[in-house]
């Protein structure tokens, strides 16, 4: 029988075949030299399958948020713990929400439209959201929320920030609200969750605190109530929250379970033991006992600023601009973060918290050593005429008799307060100052101390929210309680920035007055800036979130929480969508 011809043969054949009439040695070369070509084919199929593709979020998973403390009101008329501001986060819409980059964003709000004066807001409702139940938002379930938030009689915590708001009716998806005056900053209040009307207008202003919708509420957020369990004692252990099923809007996230714990200790033992994945509630010193290789650490500075404002009606030596001058040379505010918040906070220097503005600010220089700030402070106060005496303190004539330079400061009795009153009891007392710190219970702060204005020096901290509005704390109308111009600041030139700066609502002449606010309060040192405190969230590594910034409460971490996944698929991008 004839051979077939080599032309009949297949590719591999042939080339065995010529492999066969090889020597033995060269064929084992050969082999190898195909086995190499081959593997290194594959590999280069595989760099260039992983260069191109792309993971993509998949539905499923469960992340088991660990809270401190336990909810009340899951309201948003009546939320007031950080429990309550949780979970109203997660089951509630807005008009706005908050966006990654922390801008205001469409939520339930199709539209809204401002009048050229800036006193009346048009708002046009999305018309294909519901709440939990299955039934429609309407106009009417934004005007009956305002309206409990304005009832004086249910006491809400914003009920400040709706006075003088009035509405208007339109049609079924269309309101406007009404404003007595242009206030550039009322947008944020479009933030807070719309209730449905048709379950709570039977309840009356008595009943309404006490009803079950308080604790398993309907609301349209991105999750609704799966379950409640509670202890022996009826108080909530766990809520159990499923995705509200929306199409492609649902979230990724199927199951967010919040688990509430008595103390900050238990809490860190959970999640040491995997019982939880999440939390935020923690402070900087439980921080810094954990390892943090573990989890994502997300840490965002919030628009708080902690000082020491000066009342100088009730100190001789602090109506002395060289005493304020060399007080404010002897803090090195990178070490006083690592003190008080263990490293968990950014330097302030300006009225204005890090990250939500851009403002001209002047420093301190951070980088002196304790030895130079000493001599730097200790020339500012002999060119202001004052002396050191044998004992180490400084003098000075002032109105007529001879004064120490020694300063009172009050302040909260909690570890922040406390740590930072420390460091600066430090730091003065090192340069001559004979400083007296007195702590108070927060109640006994603001009564006894706060509101009748008892105090050389206040160690406090202000919250002026995410749009930035400083008149409660600085405009000179705001001295008297119940204002809250703490530092008694009186300069008429900010008093109009700060009037101008409430009803402009142009990005750029914004910015150009709030640098003009800044450069007064600089100029005068009406009080010590110190330092921001950051917001921080912990998850383990397989839990993916957005972008966190500009954050006005930690709550709003849950902004966009529909886009959060644990589960993850790797896709070609033809295959994304």
């Amino acid at each position: 029988m004839n051979e077939p011809s080599p032309t009949g043969l297949s590719l591999f054949d042939r080339l065995f075949k010529y492999f066969d009439k090889r020597r033995p040695s060269d064929r084992l070369f050969l082999y190898i030299l195909v086995l190499v070509a081959v593997s290194a084919g594959f590999y280069a199929l595989y760099l260039v399958n992983q260069s191109y593709i792309r993971e993509v979020p998949t539905a499923g998973g469960t992340l088991m948020e660990g809270v401190v403390g336990t909810p009340r009101f899951v309201n948003p008329v009546l939320a007031v713990t950080k429990a309550d501001h949780d979970l109203v986060a997660l089951m509630y819409s807005g008009l706005l929400k908050i966006g990654t980059e922390g801008e205001l964003e469409n939520d339930l709000a199709d539209s809204i439209s401002i009048s050229d004066d800036g006193l009346v807001y048009n708002i046009i409702l999305r018309q294909d959201r519901q709440f939990h139940d299955g039934l429609p938002i309407r106009a009417e379930d934004v005007a009956y929320t305002i309206g409990l938030i304005q009832d004086a009689a249910l006491k809400s915590p914003l009920r400040g920030n709706w006075n003088g708001i009035t509405v208007e009716m339109i049609g079924d998806y269309e309101l406007n609200l009404v404003l007595e005056e242009s206030y550039a900053p009322f947008m944020e209040n479009l933030t807070v969750g719309i209730i449905p009307k048709h379950i709570w207008s039977n309840l009356s202003d008595e009943e309404l605190p006490f009803s079950q919708y308080n604790t398993e509420p309907v609301g349209s957020g991105p999750y609704k109530l799966g379950s409640v369990k509670r202890n022996k004692s009826g108080l909530v252990d766990e809520y159990n929250l499923e995705a509200v099923a929306e199409g492609e809007d649902t979230a990724n996230i199927s199951e967010i379970v919040l688990k509430f714990f008595q103390n900050e200790n238990e809490l860190v033992e959970a999640l040491k033991s995997g019982v939880v994945n999440s939390t935020a509630a923690l402070s900087e010193s439980s921080l810094s006992n954990l390892d943090l290789s573990e989890f994502e650490v997300t840490q965002q500075p919030l628009p708080r600023v902690f000082s020491v404002f000066f009342n100088q009606n009730k100190s001789a030596v602090l109506r002395d601009s060289y005493a304020r001058e060399a007080l404010e040379v002897m803090v090195d505010r990178e070490e006083l973060v690592k003190r008080a918040l263990y490293g968990y906070g950014t330097p302030s220097y300006s009225p204005v918290p890090p990250s939500f503005a851009e403002v001209t600010t002047a420093t301190n220089t951070p980088s002196m050593t304790v030895e130079e700030r000493l001599q730097k402070a200790r020339e500012i106060l002999t060119d202001g005429d004052w002396e050191q005496a044998e004992d180490g303190h400084f003098e000075k004539v002032l109105e007529k008799s001879t004064t120490t330079l020694a300063i009172s400061l009050r302040s909260a009795n909690s570890p922040v307060f406390e740590n930072t009153a420390a460091y600066l009891t430090e730091v003065w007392s090192a340069l001559g100052v004979r400083v007296e710190s007195e702590l108070y219970e927060q109640s006994d702060l603001v009564q006894s101390v706060i509101r009748p204005r008892d105090y050389q020096a206040l160690l406090f901290g202000v919250d002026v929210g995410r749009a930035l509005d400083f008149y409660p704390f600085w405009h000179s109308s705001q001295r008297e309680d119940p204002g809250l111009n703490v530092a008694l600041y009186t300069n008429i030139t900010a008093d109009k920035l700060l009037t101008d700066l409430r009803k402009e609502s142009d990005a750029g002449k914004r910015s150009e007055l709030l640098n003009g606010f800044v450069a007064e309060i600089q100029s005068e040192t009406p009080a010590l800036f110190l330092f921001s405190p950051s917001f921080v969230y912990l998850t383990t590594k397989d839990i993916n979130t957005t972008a966190m910034n500009r954050l006005s409460r930690p709550s709003e971490r849950f902004s966009n929480v529909k886009e959060w996944f644990i589960n993850k698929s790797s896709v070609w991008p033809v295959f994304v969508n």
